[in-house]
């Protein structure tokens, strides 16, 4: 009998049947031949190198790799060697953004731009706080958090109090400006307005009617664009924070119900100091919601292929949930580099290893709830079907099992298969009774670098 993998079940103090994604696993909806699917294991961060801070921000501008570590912006080399360049104040998350000729940078409620030789601040004073920055159409605009400010044309570090815009259909503070499809939009806390650019002598763009959406961003970071549209942590008033795709006045929920639960733990400041951000790559269109303890990873084309939403959970620590030390992805190189929220450290992501900066890391799936009608069975063999024998080391896989969701038995332990051990069956003989139902675990650590394909069991009923 085969049992699906891909997602499982737990319950929780309150009576609730709670749903229990992979910890460092990718589901892959990939046709193998054992199954419709499998789990790989999720990339791992090898150290590129040691900057001045923690990670604040990233971006690509000129095929090279600039940062905001700690307070310096700097200059990632290709070789990983980190290259100062200027004074960036602050501790809190950057935007980062480029027009033809120079990089900006909105930190601590500043604006700052990088010519490529020097970095200049923008200190009129009709500026205001930046709590966020894009650029489109030739100006840099900017929010306060009340209304929409645009650079001069002829001069980015100048702006004009005249040329002020608003959001205007609800009164609710903007949080975000994001630009898609050379539209820019402005995310307030419970809507999402979006401009066109008509001219004229006074603030240039117009607000187009049709294009509002009815839901807004819990934060400035809480958002990003994602599959030609707007992906936010948000909602409308008076409803509960969820997980959104904006686009065209229509918002789309791509969370399950479990998410939501995860999300109504945090606090709103918590929520506010969201960083929401996407990585497309190897067929994965992947949207990355960095909770304070975790990463909740959602995949766009996995879930469109198994018909529902497909989630993972990603953390650094060997057993539960920490920090996820990769954040900030950029593309540069030909690599994915990274930068890590706890250290100075930066990095870039292998599939070749599931270390995260040398440092081992847990994994772990359940399975859905096996039932037999209230008969029971006789559970006489569990055999993981795996891609193992890959990495230099002597792993172990673990299993347990829970009839209550709660609670779990003592762990049984098996080798996952040394170095060229690539035939290595990993099985569990003689597993007991199942009365009235079961939920079986599995977990390893990253030193058992497998990829998982099926979970066979050998089930004989008690009663026919």
């Amino acid at each position: 009998m085969q049992t699906p993998i891909l997602n499982g079940i737990y319950t929780s103090e309150a009576g609730d049947f709670r749903v229990s994604y992979p910890l460092n696993l990718v589901p892959v909806p990939v046709t193998s031949g054992i199954s419709a699917g499998y789990l790989r294991p999720a990339d791992g961060i090898v150290s590129y190198g040691t900057g001045p801070g923690i990670d604040r921000g990233g971006i690509n501008w000129n095929d090279a790799c600039y940062r905001v570590m700690g307070t310096k912006l700097v200059r990632i080399e290709s070789d990983g060697t980190v290259t100062l360049l200027a004074d960036i104040p602050g501790t809190d998350q950057v935007t980062m953004d480029y027009s033809f000729d120079r990089l900006a940078i909105a930190a601590n409620g500043s604006l700052y731009y990088w010519t490529g030789s020097a970095l200049v601040q923008v200190t009129d004073a009709d500026l205001g706080t930046v709590v966020d920055m894009t650029w489109v159409d030739g100006y840099f605009m900017t929010t306060d958090g009340e209304f929409l400010i645009v650079t001069e044309l002829t001069d980015p570090t100048a702006i004009n109090p005249l040329k002020y815009g608003s959001s205007e259909a609800d009164p609710d503070p903007i949080k975000a400006v994001l630009k898609l499809r050379n539209e820019p939009h402005a995310l307030n806390r419970y809507t999402i307005e979006a401009f066109d650019n008509v001219g004229g002598e006074f603030f240039p763009f117009a607000r187009i009617e049709g294009a509002q959406i009815q839901k807004g961003t819990v934060g400035t970071h809480a958002c990003c664009l994602f599959a030609d549209a707007i992906a936010f942590v948000g909602g409308g008033r008076n409803e509960a924070v969820s997980v959104y795709i904006g686009a065209n006045g229509q918002a789309q929920r791509i969370a399950t119900r479990e998410i939501d639960q995860i999300l109504a733990e945090l606090t709103e400041t918590q929520l506010a100091a969201l960083v929401v951000e996407p990585k497309v790559e190897n067929g994965h269109m992947q949207l990355y919601l960095h909770l304070p303890d975790r990463a909740l990873v959602y995949d766009l084309n996995a879930s469109r292929l198994l018909n529902e939403p497909v989630w993972t959970v990603l953390s650094s620590a060997v057993a539960g949930f920490s920090t996820y030390r990769a954040r900030n992805h950029v593309y540069c190189y030909g690599k994915w580099l990274v930068g890590d929220p706890t250290s100075a450290a930066h990095g870039y992501l292998t599939d070749t290893a599931s270390t995260h900066y040398g440092s081992m890391t847990g994994w772990e799936f359940s399975t859905i709830i096996m039932y037999n009608e209230g008969r029971g069975a006789v559970v006489h063999e569990l055999e993981l079907v795996c891609l193992n024998g890959r990495i230099n080391a002597d792993p172990v896989v673990w299993t347990s099992y829970s009839t209550d969701g709660v609670t779990w038995s003592a762990e049984k332990s098996r080798p996952a298969g040394k170095y060229g051990e690539r035939n290595r069956r990993i099985a569990w003989l003689q597993q007991g009774i199942l009365r009235p139902w079961r939920i079986q675990r599995f977990r390893g650590t990253s030193d058992a670098h497998i990829s998982i394909a099926r979970l066979e069991a050998q089930v004989e009923p008690l009663y026919a």
